[in-house]
């Protein structure tokens, strides 16, 4: 079982990884909320630093309470409990509405690059996860897939999801707030470019898995390497590790559980956004790591312990067109643009169809 760290165990100066040249810090988000404009303007500097080199960044003081996440954790824990039936009854239909329960062994998460076909890495190697994906409310035609008509705790599961995504909501839009002073752009630059709330909450659970799963299939792993696709994604761990994180040498580094933190990455569209000088980088969920020392062949279990995380995947408006930021092209700097325009809602659904 991996351990989690604590905060007092991090220097505030010290990164929270630094391996194979991947450092990842741990960034205080309270001077953003409280600080002077001087003290906002270092943390604005200090998260696209982390966004230009890693990707990735964890995050304290973010203003989600500590006792709200563990009751989104509980929630989704007796969600994921439920029979599979009723479960099924709620599943996820189209790339368009990408809302709704994805099966074990359903989605096959891939780089972009990936030569091999879905259907084939699916059937060879699944990812070996559940979701529920909550969408915004209110979205004609696209409603999400609650199970608040099968009785109360499902009426709880509603109004803990639906208040649990207004509160990421509005982080998403102080973090673009600070990204944009980061890149010298006016601070409510992105304001009403991300403001409809256009966000996924995807809640996950890795189920327990047989060591020799990953033991006799050394290409198997609970979660596919793939970059994340919107503007940022702000992930809540659970108790137990298995992040990993592609490091410029080519590696993956653990990125282990941090209490009372979000891990927050930059995603393929405010890579497209920033026209790449903001990275989205590639990671994925393995197993969790074993503590140092430790033989699998010695553990007393033969199964690896389940697994929960809760993410969510920020983007910009569904019709916002996205393309190159002032300040990141031109003669001046000569640097071209590197992508042509597209919209929000035809790059994901793109990405989507192609993974589930």
């Amino acid at each position: 079982m991996a351990s989690q760290l604590s905060p007092q165990e991090i220097h505030p100066a010290s990164a929270v990884v630094a391996k194979d040249d991947l450092v990842i810090p741990l960034i205080d988000f309270a001077p953003f909320f409280e600080g002077t404009p001087s003290d906002k303007h270092a943390v604005a500097l200090a998260i696209i630093n982390a966004f230009q080199t890693s990707g990735f960044f964890y995050l304290k003081a973010h203003g989600i309470p500590p006792s709200v996440v563990s009751r989104v954790f509980t929630s989704s824990t007796r969600f994921f409990g439920r029979p599979q039936s009723q479960k099924d009854a709620l599943g996820w239909t189209t790339p368009q509405a990408n809302r709704g329960y994805v099966a074990v062994g359903r989605e096959k998460l891939a780089r972009v690059d990936e030569p091999t076909s879905i259907e084939s890495l699916r059937a060879s190697n699944p990812d070996l996860k559940e979701t529920m994906e909550i969408g915004r409310e209110g979205v004609n035609g696209l409603p999400n897939r609650w199970p608040d008509h099968l009785d109360d705790e499902g009426k709880n599961f509603k109004e803990t999801m639906q208040a649990f995504f207004d509160s990421c909501k509005l982080l998403h839009v102080q973090i673009m707030r600070a990204i944009a002073l980061g890149m010298n752009l006016p601070e409510h630059y992105f304001d009403a470019l991300v403001g409809d709330g256009d966000n996924t909450l995807r809640l996950l659970h890795y189920p327990p898995v047989r060591k020799d799963v990953f033991r006799d299939t050394s290409a198997q792993i609970r979660a596919g390497e793939h970059t994340d696709y919107g503007s940022i994604t702000l992930l809540f761990q659970g108790r137990h590790g298995g992040l990993q994180v592609r490091s410029p040498k080519g590696t993956f580094v653990h990125v282990l559980p941090l209490a009372d933190t979000i891990v927050v990455n930059a995603g393929d569209l405010l890579a497209r956004w920033s026209n790449d000088t903001i990275k989205s980088t590639r990671h994925r969920v393995i197993e969790p790591p074993r503590p140092a020392g430790e033989d699998v062949a010695n553990e007393a279990s033969d199964s690896y312990p389940a697994r929960y995380s809760i993410a969510y995947f920020c983007n910009p408006n569904m019709n916002q067109v996205i393309e190159a930021l002032p300040g990141t092209y031109g003669d001046d700097i000569q640097i071209a643009k590197k992508y042509e325009a597209i919209t929000t809602g035809e790059y994901l659904t793109q990405r989507l169809g192609a993974t589930i």
